[in-house]
């Protein structure tokens, strides 16, 4: 008898032992359940600043004033060009030079994939190869100049002609935390960062907006541009404008990142708990 009270007093688990051989631990660790429940329901709230936009505008004066650099895309072997090419006839009417790919272009609007098979491509050259022109050199050129050029030569074929050029690949991708990540066509001459983030849904609850990657390539290489949304600098960005083939990635925020490791959190405790509870049970059990 003398020997187990000295047991208990050495092994200051088994003082926690009470009548009937119940461990008393399972009190305080029923206590924990509670304060777990509260701490994953504070790690799963949002602040209002977390979900806005652009937090620090002044909104005292009620403008805030930014330059607004557009930039001039510079097209690339492989884009895809719209090429029109209008002139008077001897009967005084204007007709398409190009009747076989501009009639054809029509049905761009409604079907992308035909882009490929009707618009005029650059070669890894960057070249282009436009009837009656022959081969012309467009690689870094903007579409303005590009048409500038092909008027140039189309008027000493045709009298008054008129020449329209439009970049037809015109691509962006958005992925990450968006609600409808994918790849988006743009028919406009100028596109944002915000506006293709609207174009895949909007940021997902699960998404942050302080570390989104813009990845663009240009010739030879590739840049890559970390912004912040929640920032007045992302109008100043050179990456506040997306050019084409642009990849925009929304990053997961810390609640995601819970989300996905609550599994393996919840197995481990689990587990350790689990290995407690056997303990004290053997404990208590072969200390009687």
């Amino acid at each position: 008898m003398t020997a187990r009270l000295h047991d208990l007093q050495t092994f200051p688990a088994l003082r926690s032992l009470g009548g009937g051989g119940r461990p008393q631990t399972f009190r305080p660790m029923k206590k924990l359940i509670p304060l777990l429940a509260l701490i994953i329901l504070a790690a799963s709230c949002s602040t209002q600043k977390e979900l806005s936009y652009l937090n620090n505008l002044y909104e005292l004066g009620g403008e805030n004033y930014f330059p607004m650099d557009v930039p001039d895309y510079q097209v690339q072997p492989r884009d895809i060009l719209h090429i029109s090419v209008k002139a008077q006839t001897p009967e005084g009417t204007l007709t398409e030079m190009f009747n076989d790919r501009t009639s054809a272009n029509m049905n761009y609007i409604s079907n992308e994939g035909s882009a490929y098979m009707i618009g005029y491509s650059i070669d890894p050259e960057g070249k282009v190869t436009v009837p009656l022109l022959g081969k012309i050199p467009v690689a870094g050129m903007t579409v303005f100049e590009i048409r500038d050029l092909f008027q140039h030569k189309v008027d000493s074929l045709f009298r008054h002609a008129y020449v329209e050029v439009r970049l037809m690949s015109f691509k962006f991708t958005v992925i990450g935390e968006v609600r409808q990540p994918g790849s988006f066509v743009n028919y406009n001459d100028q596109l944002t960062v915000l506006e293709a983030i609207g174009r895949a849904g909007g940021i997902s609850e699960t998404g942050t907006k302080e570390k989104i990657l813009v990845i663009r390539p240009t010739g030879d290489q590739t840049v890559t541009y970390h912004i912040d949304l929640q920032d007045k600098s992302l109008l100043s960005s050179p990456a506040y404008f997306i050019t084409p083939n642009d990849v925009v990635i929304v990053q997961p925020n810390p609640r995601k990142v819970f989300a996905v490791n609550l599994p393996t959190i919840s197995f481990v405790i689990s587990t350790v708990t689990a290995a407690i509870t056997t303990t004290l049970l053997l404990i208590n059990y072969f200390g009687k």
